[in-house]
């Protein structure tokens, strides 16, 4: 693989646009979910049904995938395909080489510079001279793609366990710039049952940072799980988040998950502001 190898992803089909498009509302809309009342609601009630044609807006086709930076890429795979279902696309890897280095690092560098330190000791690694080197896996659900990469020692495999940089420790969601993802649950499903087969089905695997956390308060690992089935599940009844049903999880990496299902008038809101944003593309 040449030294100057740089990273080549093939945009979505056109017809996913629909799908896609919905994936990023539905992700999005848990941080008003996540209010559960204990505030006033301040999102509009109609869409917006003007769009100016030259805006970036205009340019996009919508949220094309999640990316996650896990230290074990083999776990983390497993976790997506084989426990959630998510299918891989592609997988590339051994990216090295100083476009890649500055596409992807840049910003740091200059941070680095500009405080006086390696660049190393602020988590980034040597891909331009190849010491370091990024694998990356696609991996497809129905209405979006996460991206798997991982950044390891040019020493280390392909899909090993060790990672270039050590995993944050605190992954609260209040920390700003922490990001989620947000799994959207069939409407058929019995919430408060997937999430106890979630983490049953991690365990069996040995994903022990696989847990959901609950809807009453617990002060103890053992607590959580002594919990009964009924607490896997928040029911939001407070307009204009009414309908939507959710729970926050770790993952195997201890990245922040969210699983949620929309039905009744929540489910109807998104459907109307998924058409009229279709609606204004298409007029575009």
């Amino acid at each position: 693989m040449s030294h100057e190898q740089e990273i080549s992803i093939q945009p979505e089909d056109p017809d996913r646009r629909a799908v896609i498009c919905a994936a990023g509302t539905v992700a999005l809309g848990g941080i008003a979910a996540a209010l559960v009342g204990h505030g006033t609601a301040s999102a509009q009630d109609k869409p917006v049904t003007t769009r100016d044609p030259g805006s970036l807006g205009a340019r996009l086709q919508g949220v094309q995938h999640f990316g996650l930076t896990v230290q074990n890429m083999e776990r983390a795979y497993e976790f997506y395909t084989a426990v959630l279902g998510g299918t891989e696309v592609f997988r590339h890897g051994d990216f090295q080489g100083d476009a890649v280095q500055n596409t992807l690092l840049a910003d740091q560098e200059i941070l680095a510079n500009e405080i006086g330190v390696n660049p190393r000791t602020i988590g980034v690694p040597d891909l331009r001279g190849g010491a370091q080197r990024l694998d990356v896996r696609f991996i497809q659900f129905d209405n979006v793609v996460i991206e798997l990469l991982q950044y390891r020692d040019a020493d280390q495999p392909m899909g090993g366990p060790k990672a270039f940089a050590e995993p944050l420790e605190h992954m609260s969601p209040a920390f700003p710039r922490m990001m989620h993802i947000c799994f959207y649950v069939r409407d058929d499903v019995d919430f408060n049952q997937f999430i106890a087969d979630l983490e049953a089905e991690s365990a069996k695997r040995g994903m022990t940072q696989v847990r959901a956390n609950r809807i009453i308060r617990v002060s103890t690992e053992e607590e959580r799980k002594a919990t009964p089935l009924s607490a896997n599940t928040n029911k939001v009844t407070v307009a204009p988040s009414d309908g939507w049903e959710l729970i926050y999880c770790k993952g195997p990496e201890g990245e922040q998950l969210e699983f949620v299902k929309a039905l009744g008038p929540v489910k109807k809101r998104f459907a109307d502001a998924l058409a009229a944003h279709l609606q204004l593309a298409g007029a575009n």
